[in-house]
């Protein structure tokens, strides 16, 4: 069901790629023994593999809950700059028979062999993955400038609230990270996986197949603003990003050579702004209040109290 704030969904472009529709449960219900030593039922997040081959290639294996792999796939192959355009693949099908996405190109993958020859194992969950030749490229990113991309501190507020209301897997199994897009205070789209790397990767292959834009987004992450998270924030076109997390330094340093705002440990109405000042209009709160400390004076009773600010 639609939060009151959400619109529909944009319409699919002409020159997307036929997608099968794949979806699968992503709990199982198994028996735990708790600390009461009562015996009941709950459900766990069920994790797939999914062998990606592109032109009857293999390309490397995902472990997702396969709740929408068919975006997985896609928005990891624009993520992984394999492909630049959408109208370059003509059908993603996935078939959980056998744990296979195939993806068929229209004129193959130039040079795949040579790309894809370099890999480095990220800190993503589930072991992510990234080719050696998307970090060659990821300087060449260009986002807007601080005058037009901007969050105001009561946008952001709006937003974690929004985060907070969200039905979730979390919420329910625990075990899986959650990312969504937005635009203001209204959440285009949101995504859990077992591992963060491919709910972003979810969401870049949604805004391809809608031909959404990031220069007006924010993208929010329950995940570690690692690296691997603000280069594919970046390639999104998304400037601002919002973690629930903390940040790392290569993510931090990465993010202050793109011009991007990164916001860290933010939940409620709290936050850390690391990177990007110039595109947050702060609001700031009022300091807290020193709480009371009881002192016994010399010769006083135990009430005494004073307040220290």
């Amino acid at each position: 069901m639609l939060h009151p704030q959400e619109p529909e969904a944009p319409a699919v472009l002409p020159e997307a790629p036929k997608l099968s529709d794949a979806r699968v449960d992503p709990l199982r219900e198994i028996e735990i023994l708790d600390e009461y030593g009562q015996r009941r039922r709950i459900p766990i997040p069920l994790e797939r593999p999914l062998t990606l081959y592109v032109d009857k290639r293999e390309l490397v294996t995902l472990m997702t809950l396969g709740a929408e792999p068919e975006l997985l796939v896609l928005g990891y192959l624009f993520n992984q700059r394999l492909i630049q355009r959408l109208d370059e693949v003509e059908s993603i099908q996935v078939d959980w028979e056998v744990g296979a996405a195939a993806v068929k190109t229209r004129h193959g993958l130039s040079e795949v062999e040579a790309r894809t020859a370099q890999r480095v194992v990220t800190t993503g969950c589930g072991q992510g993955t990234v080719f050696g030749d998307v970090l060659s490229h990821v300087n060449a990113v260009q986002l807007p400038d601080a005058r037009t991309a901007r969050i105001s501190q009561s946008g952001l507020h709006g937003l974690l609230e929004r985060v907070r209301q969200q039905d979730s897997l979390h919420r329910r199994a625990g075990s899986v990270h959650g990312c969504a897009l937005f635009h203001g205070a209204r959440m285009l789209k949101f995504v859990e996986d077992v591992g963060r790397h491919n709910a972003i990767d979810t969401i870049a292959g949604w805004m391809a197949m809608h031909g959404v834009v990031g220069a007006d987004k924010v993208f929010y992450t329950t995940g570690r603003l690692t690296s691997e998270m603000v280069m594919k924030s970046a390639q999104m076109g998304v400037p601002i990003v919002v973690s629930r997390n903390g940040v790392t330094q290569m993510g931090h340093e990465l993010a202050t050579r793109l011009g991007m705002t990164l916001f860290g440990r933010a939940a409620n109405r709290r936050f850390l702004c690391y990177t990007g000042f110039e595109r947050f209009d702060a609001e700031p709160l009022p300091p807290p209040e020193a709480a009371p400390v009881q002192l016994v004076v010399d010769g006083g009773a135990p009430n005494d109290v004073r307040r220290f600010r």
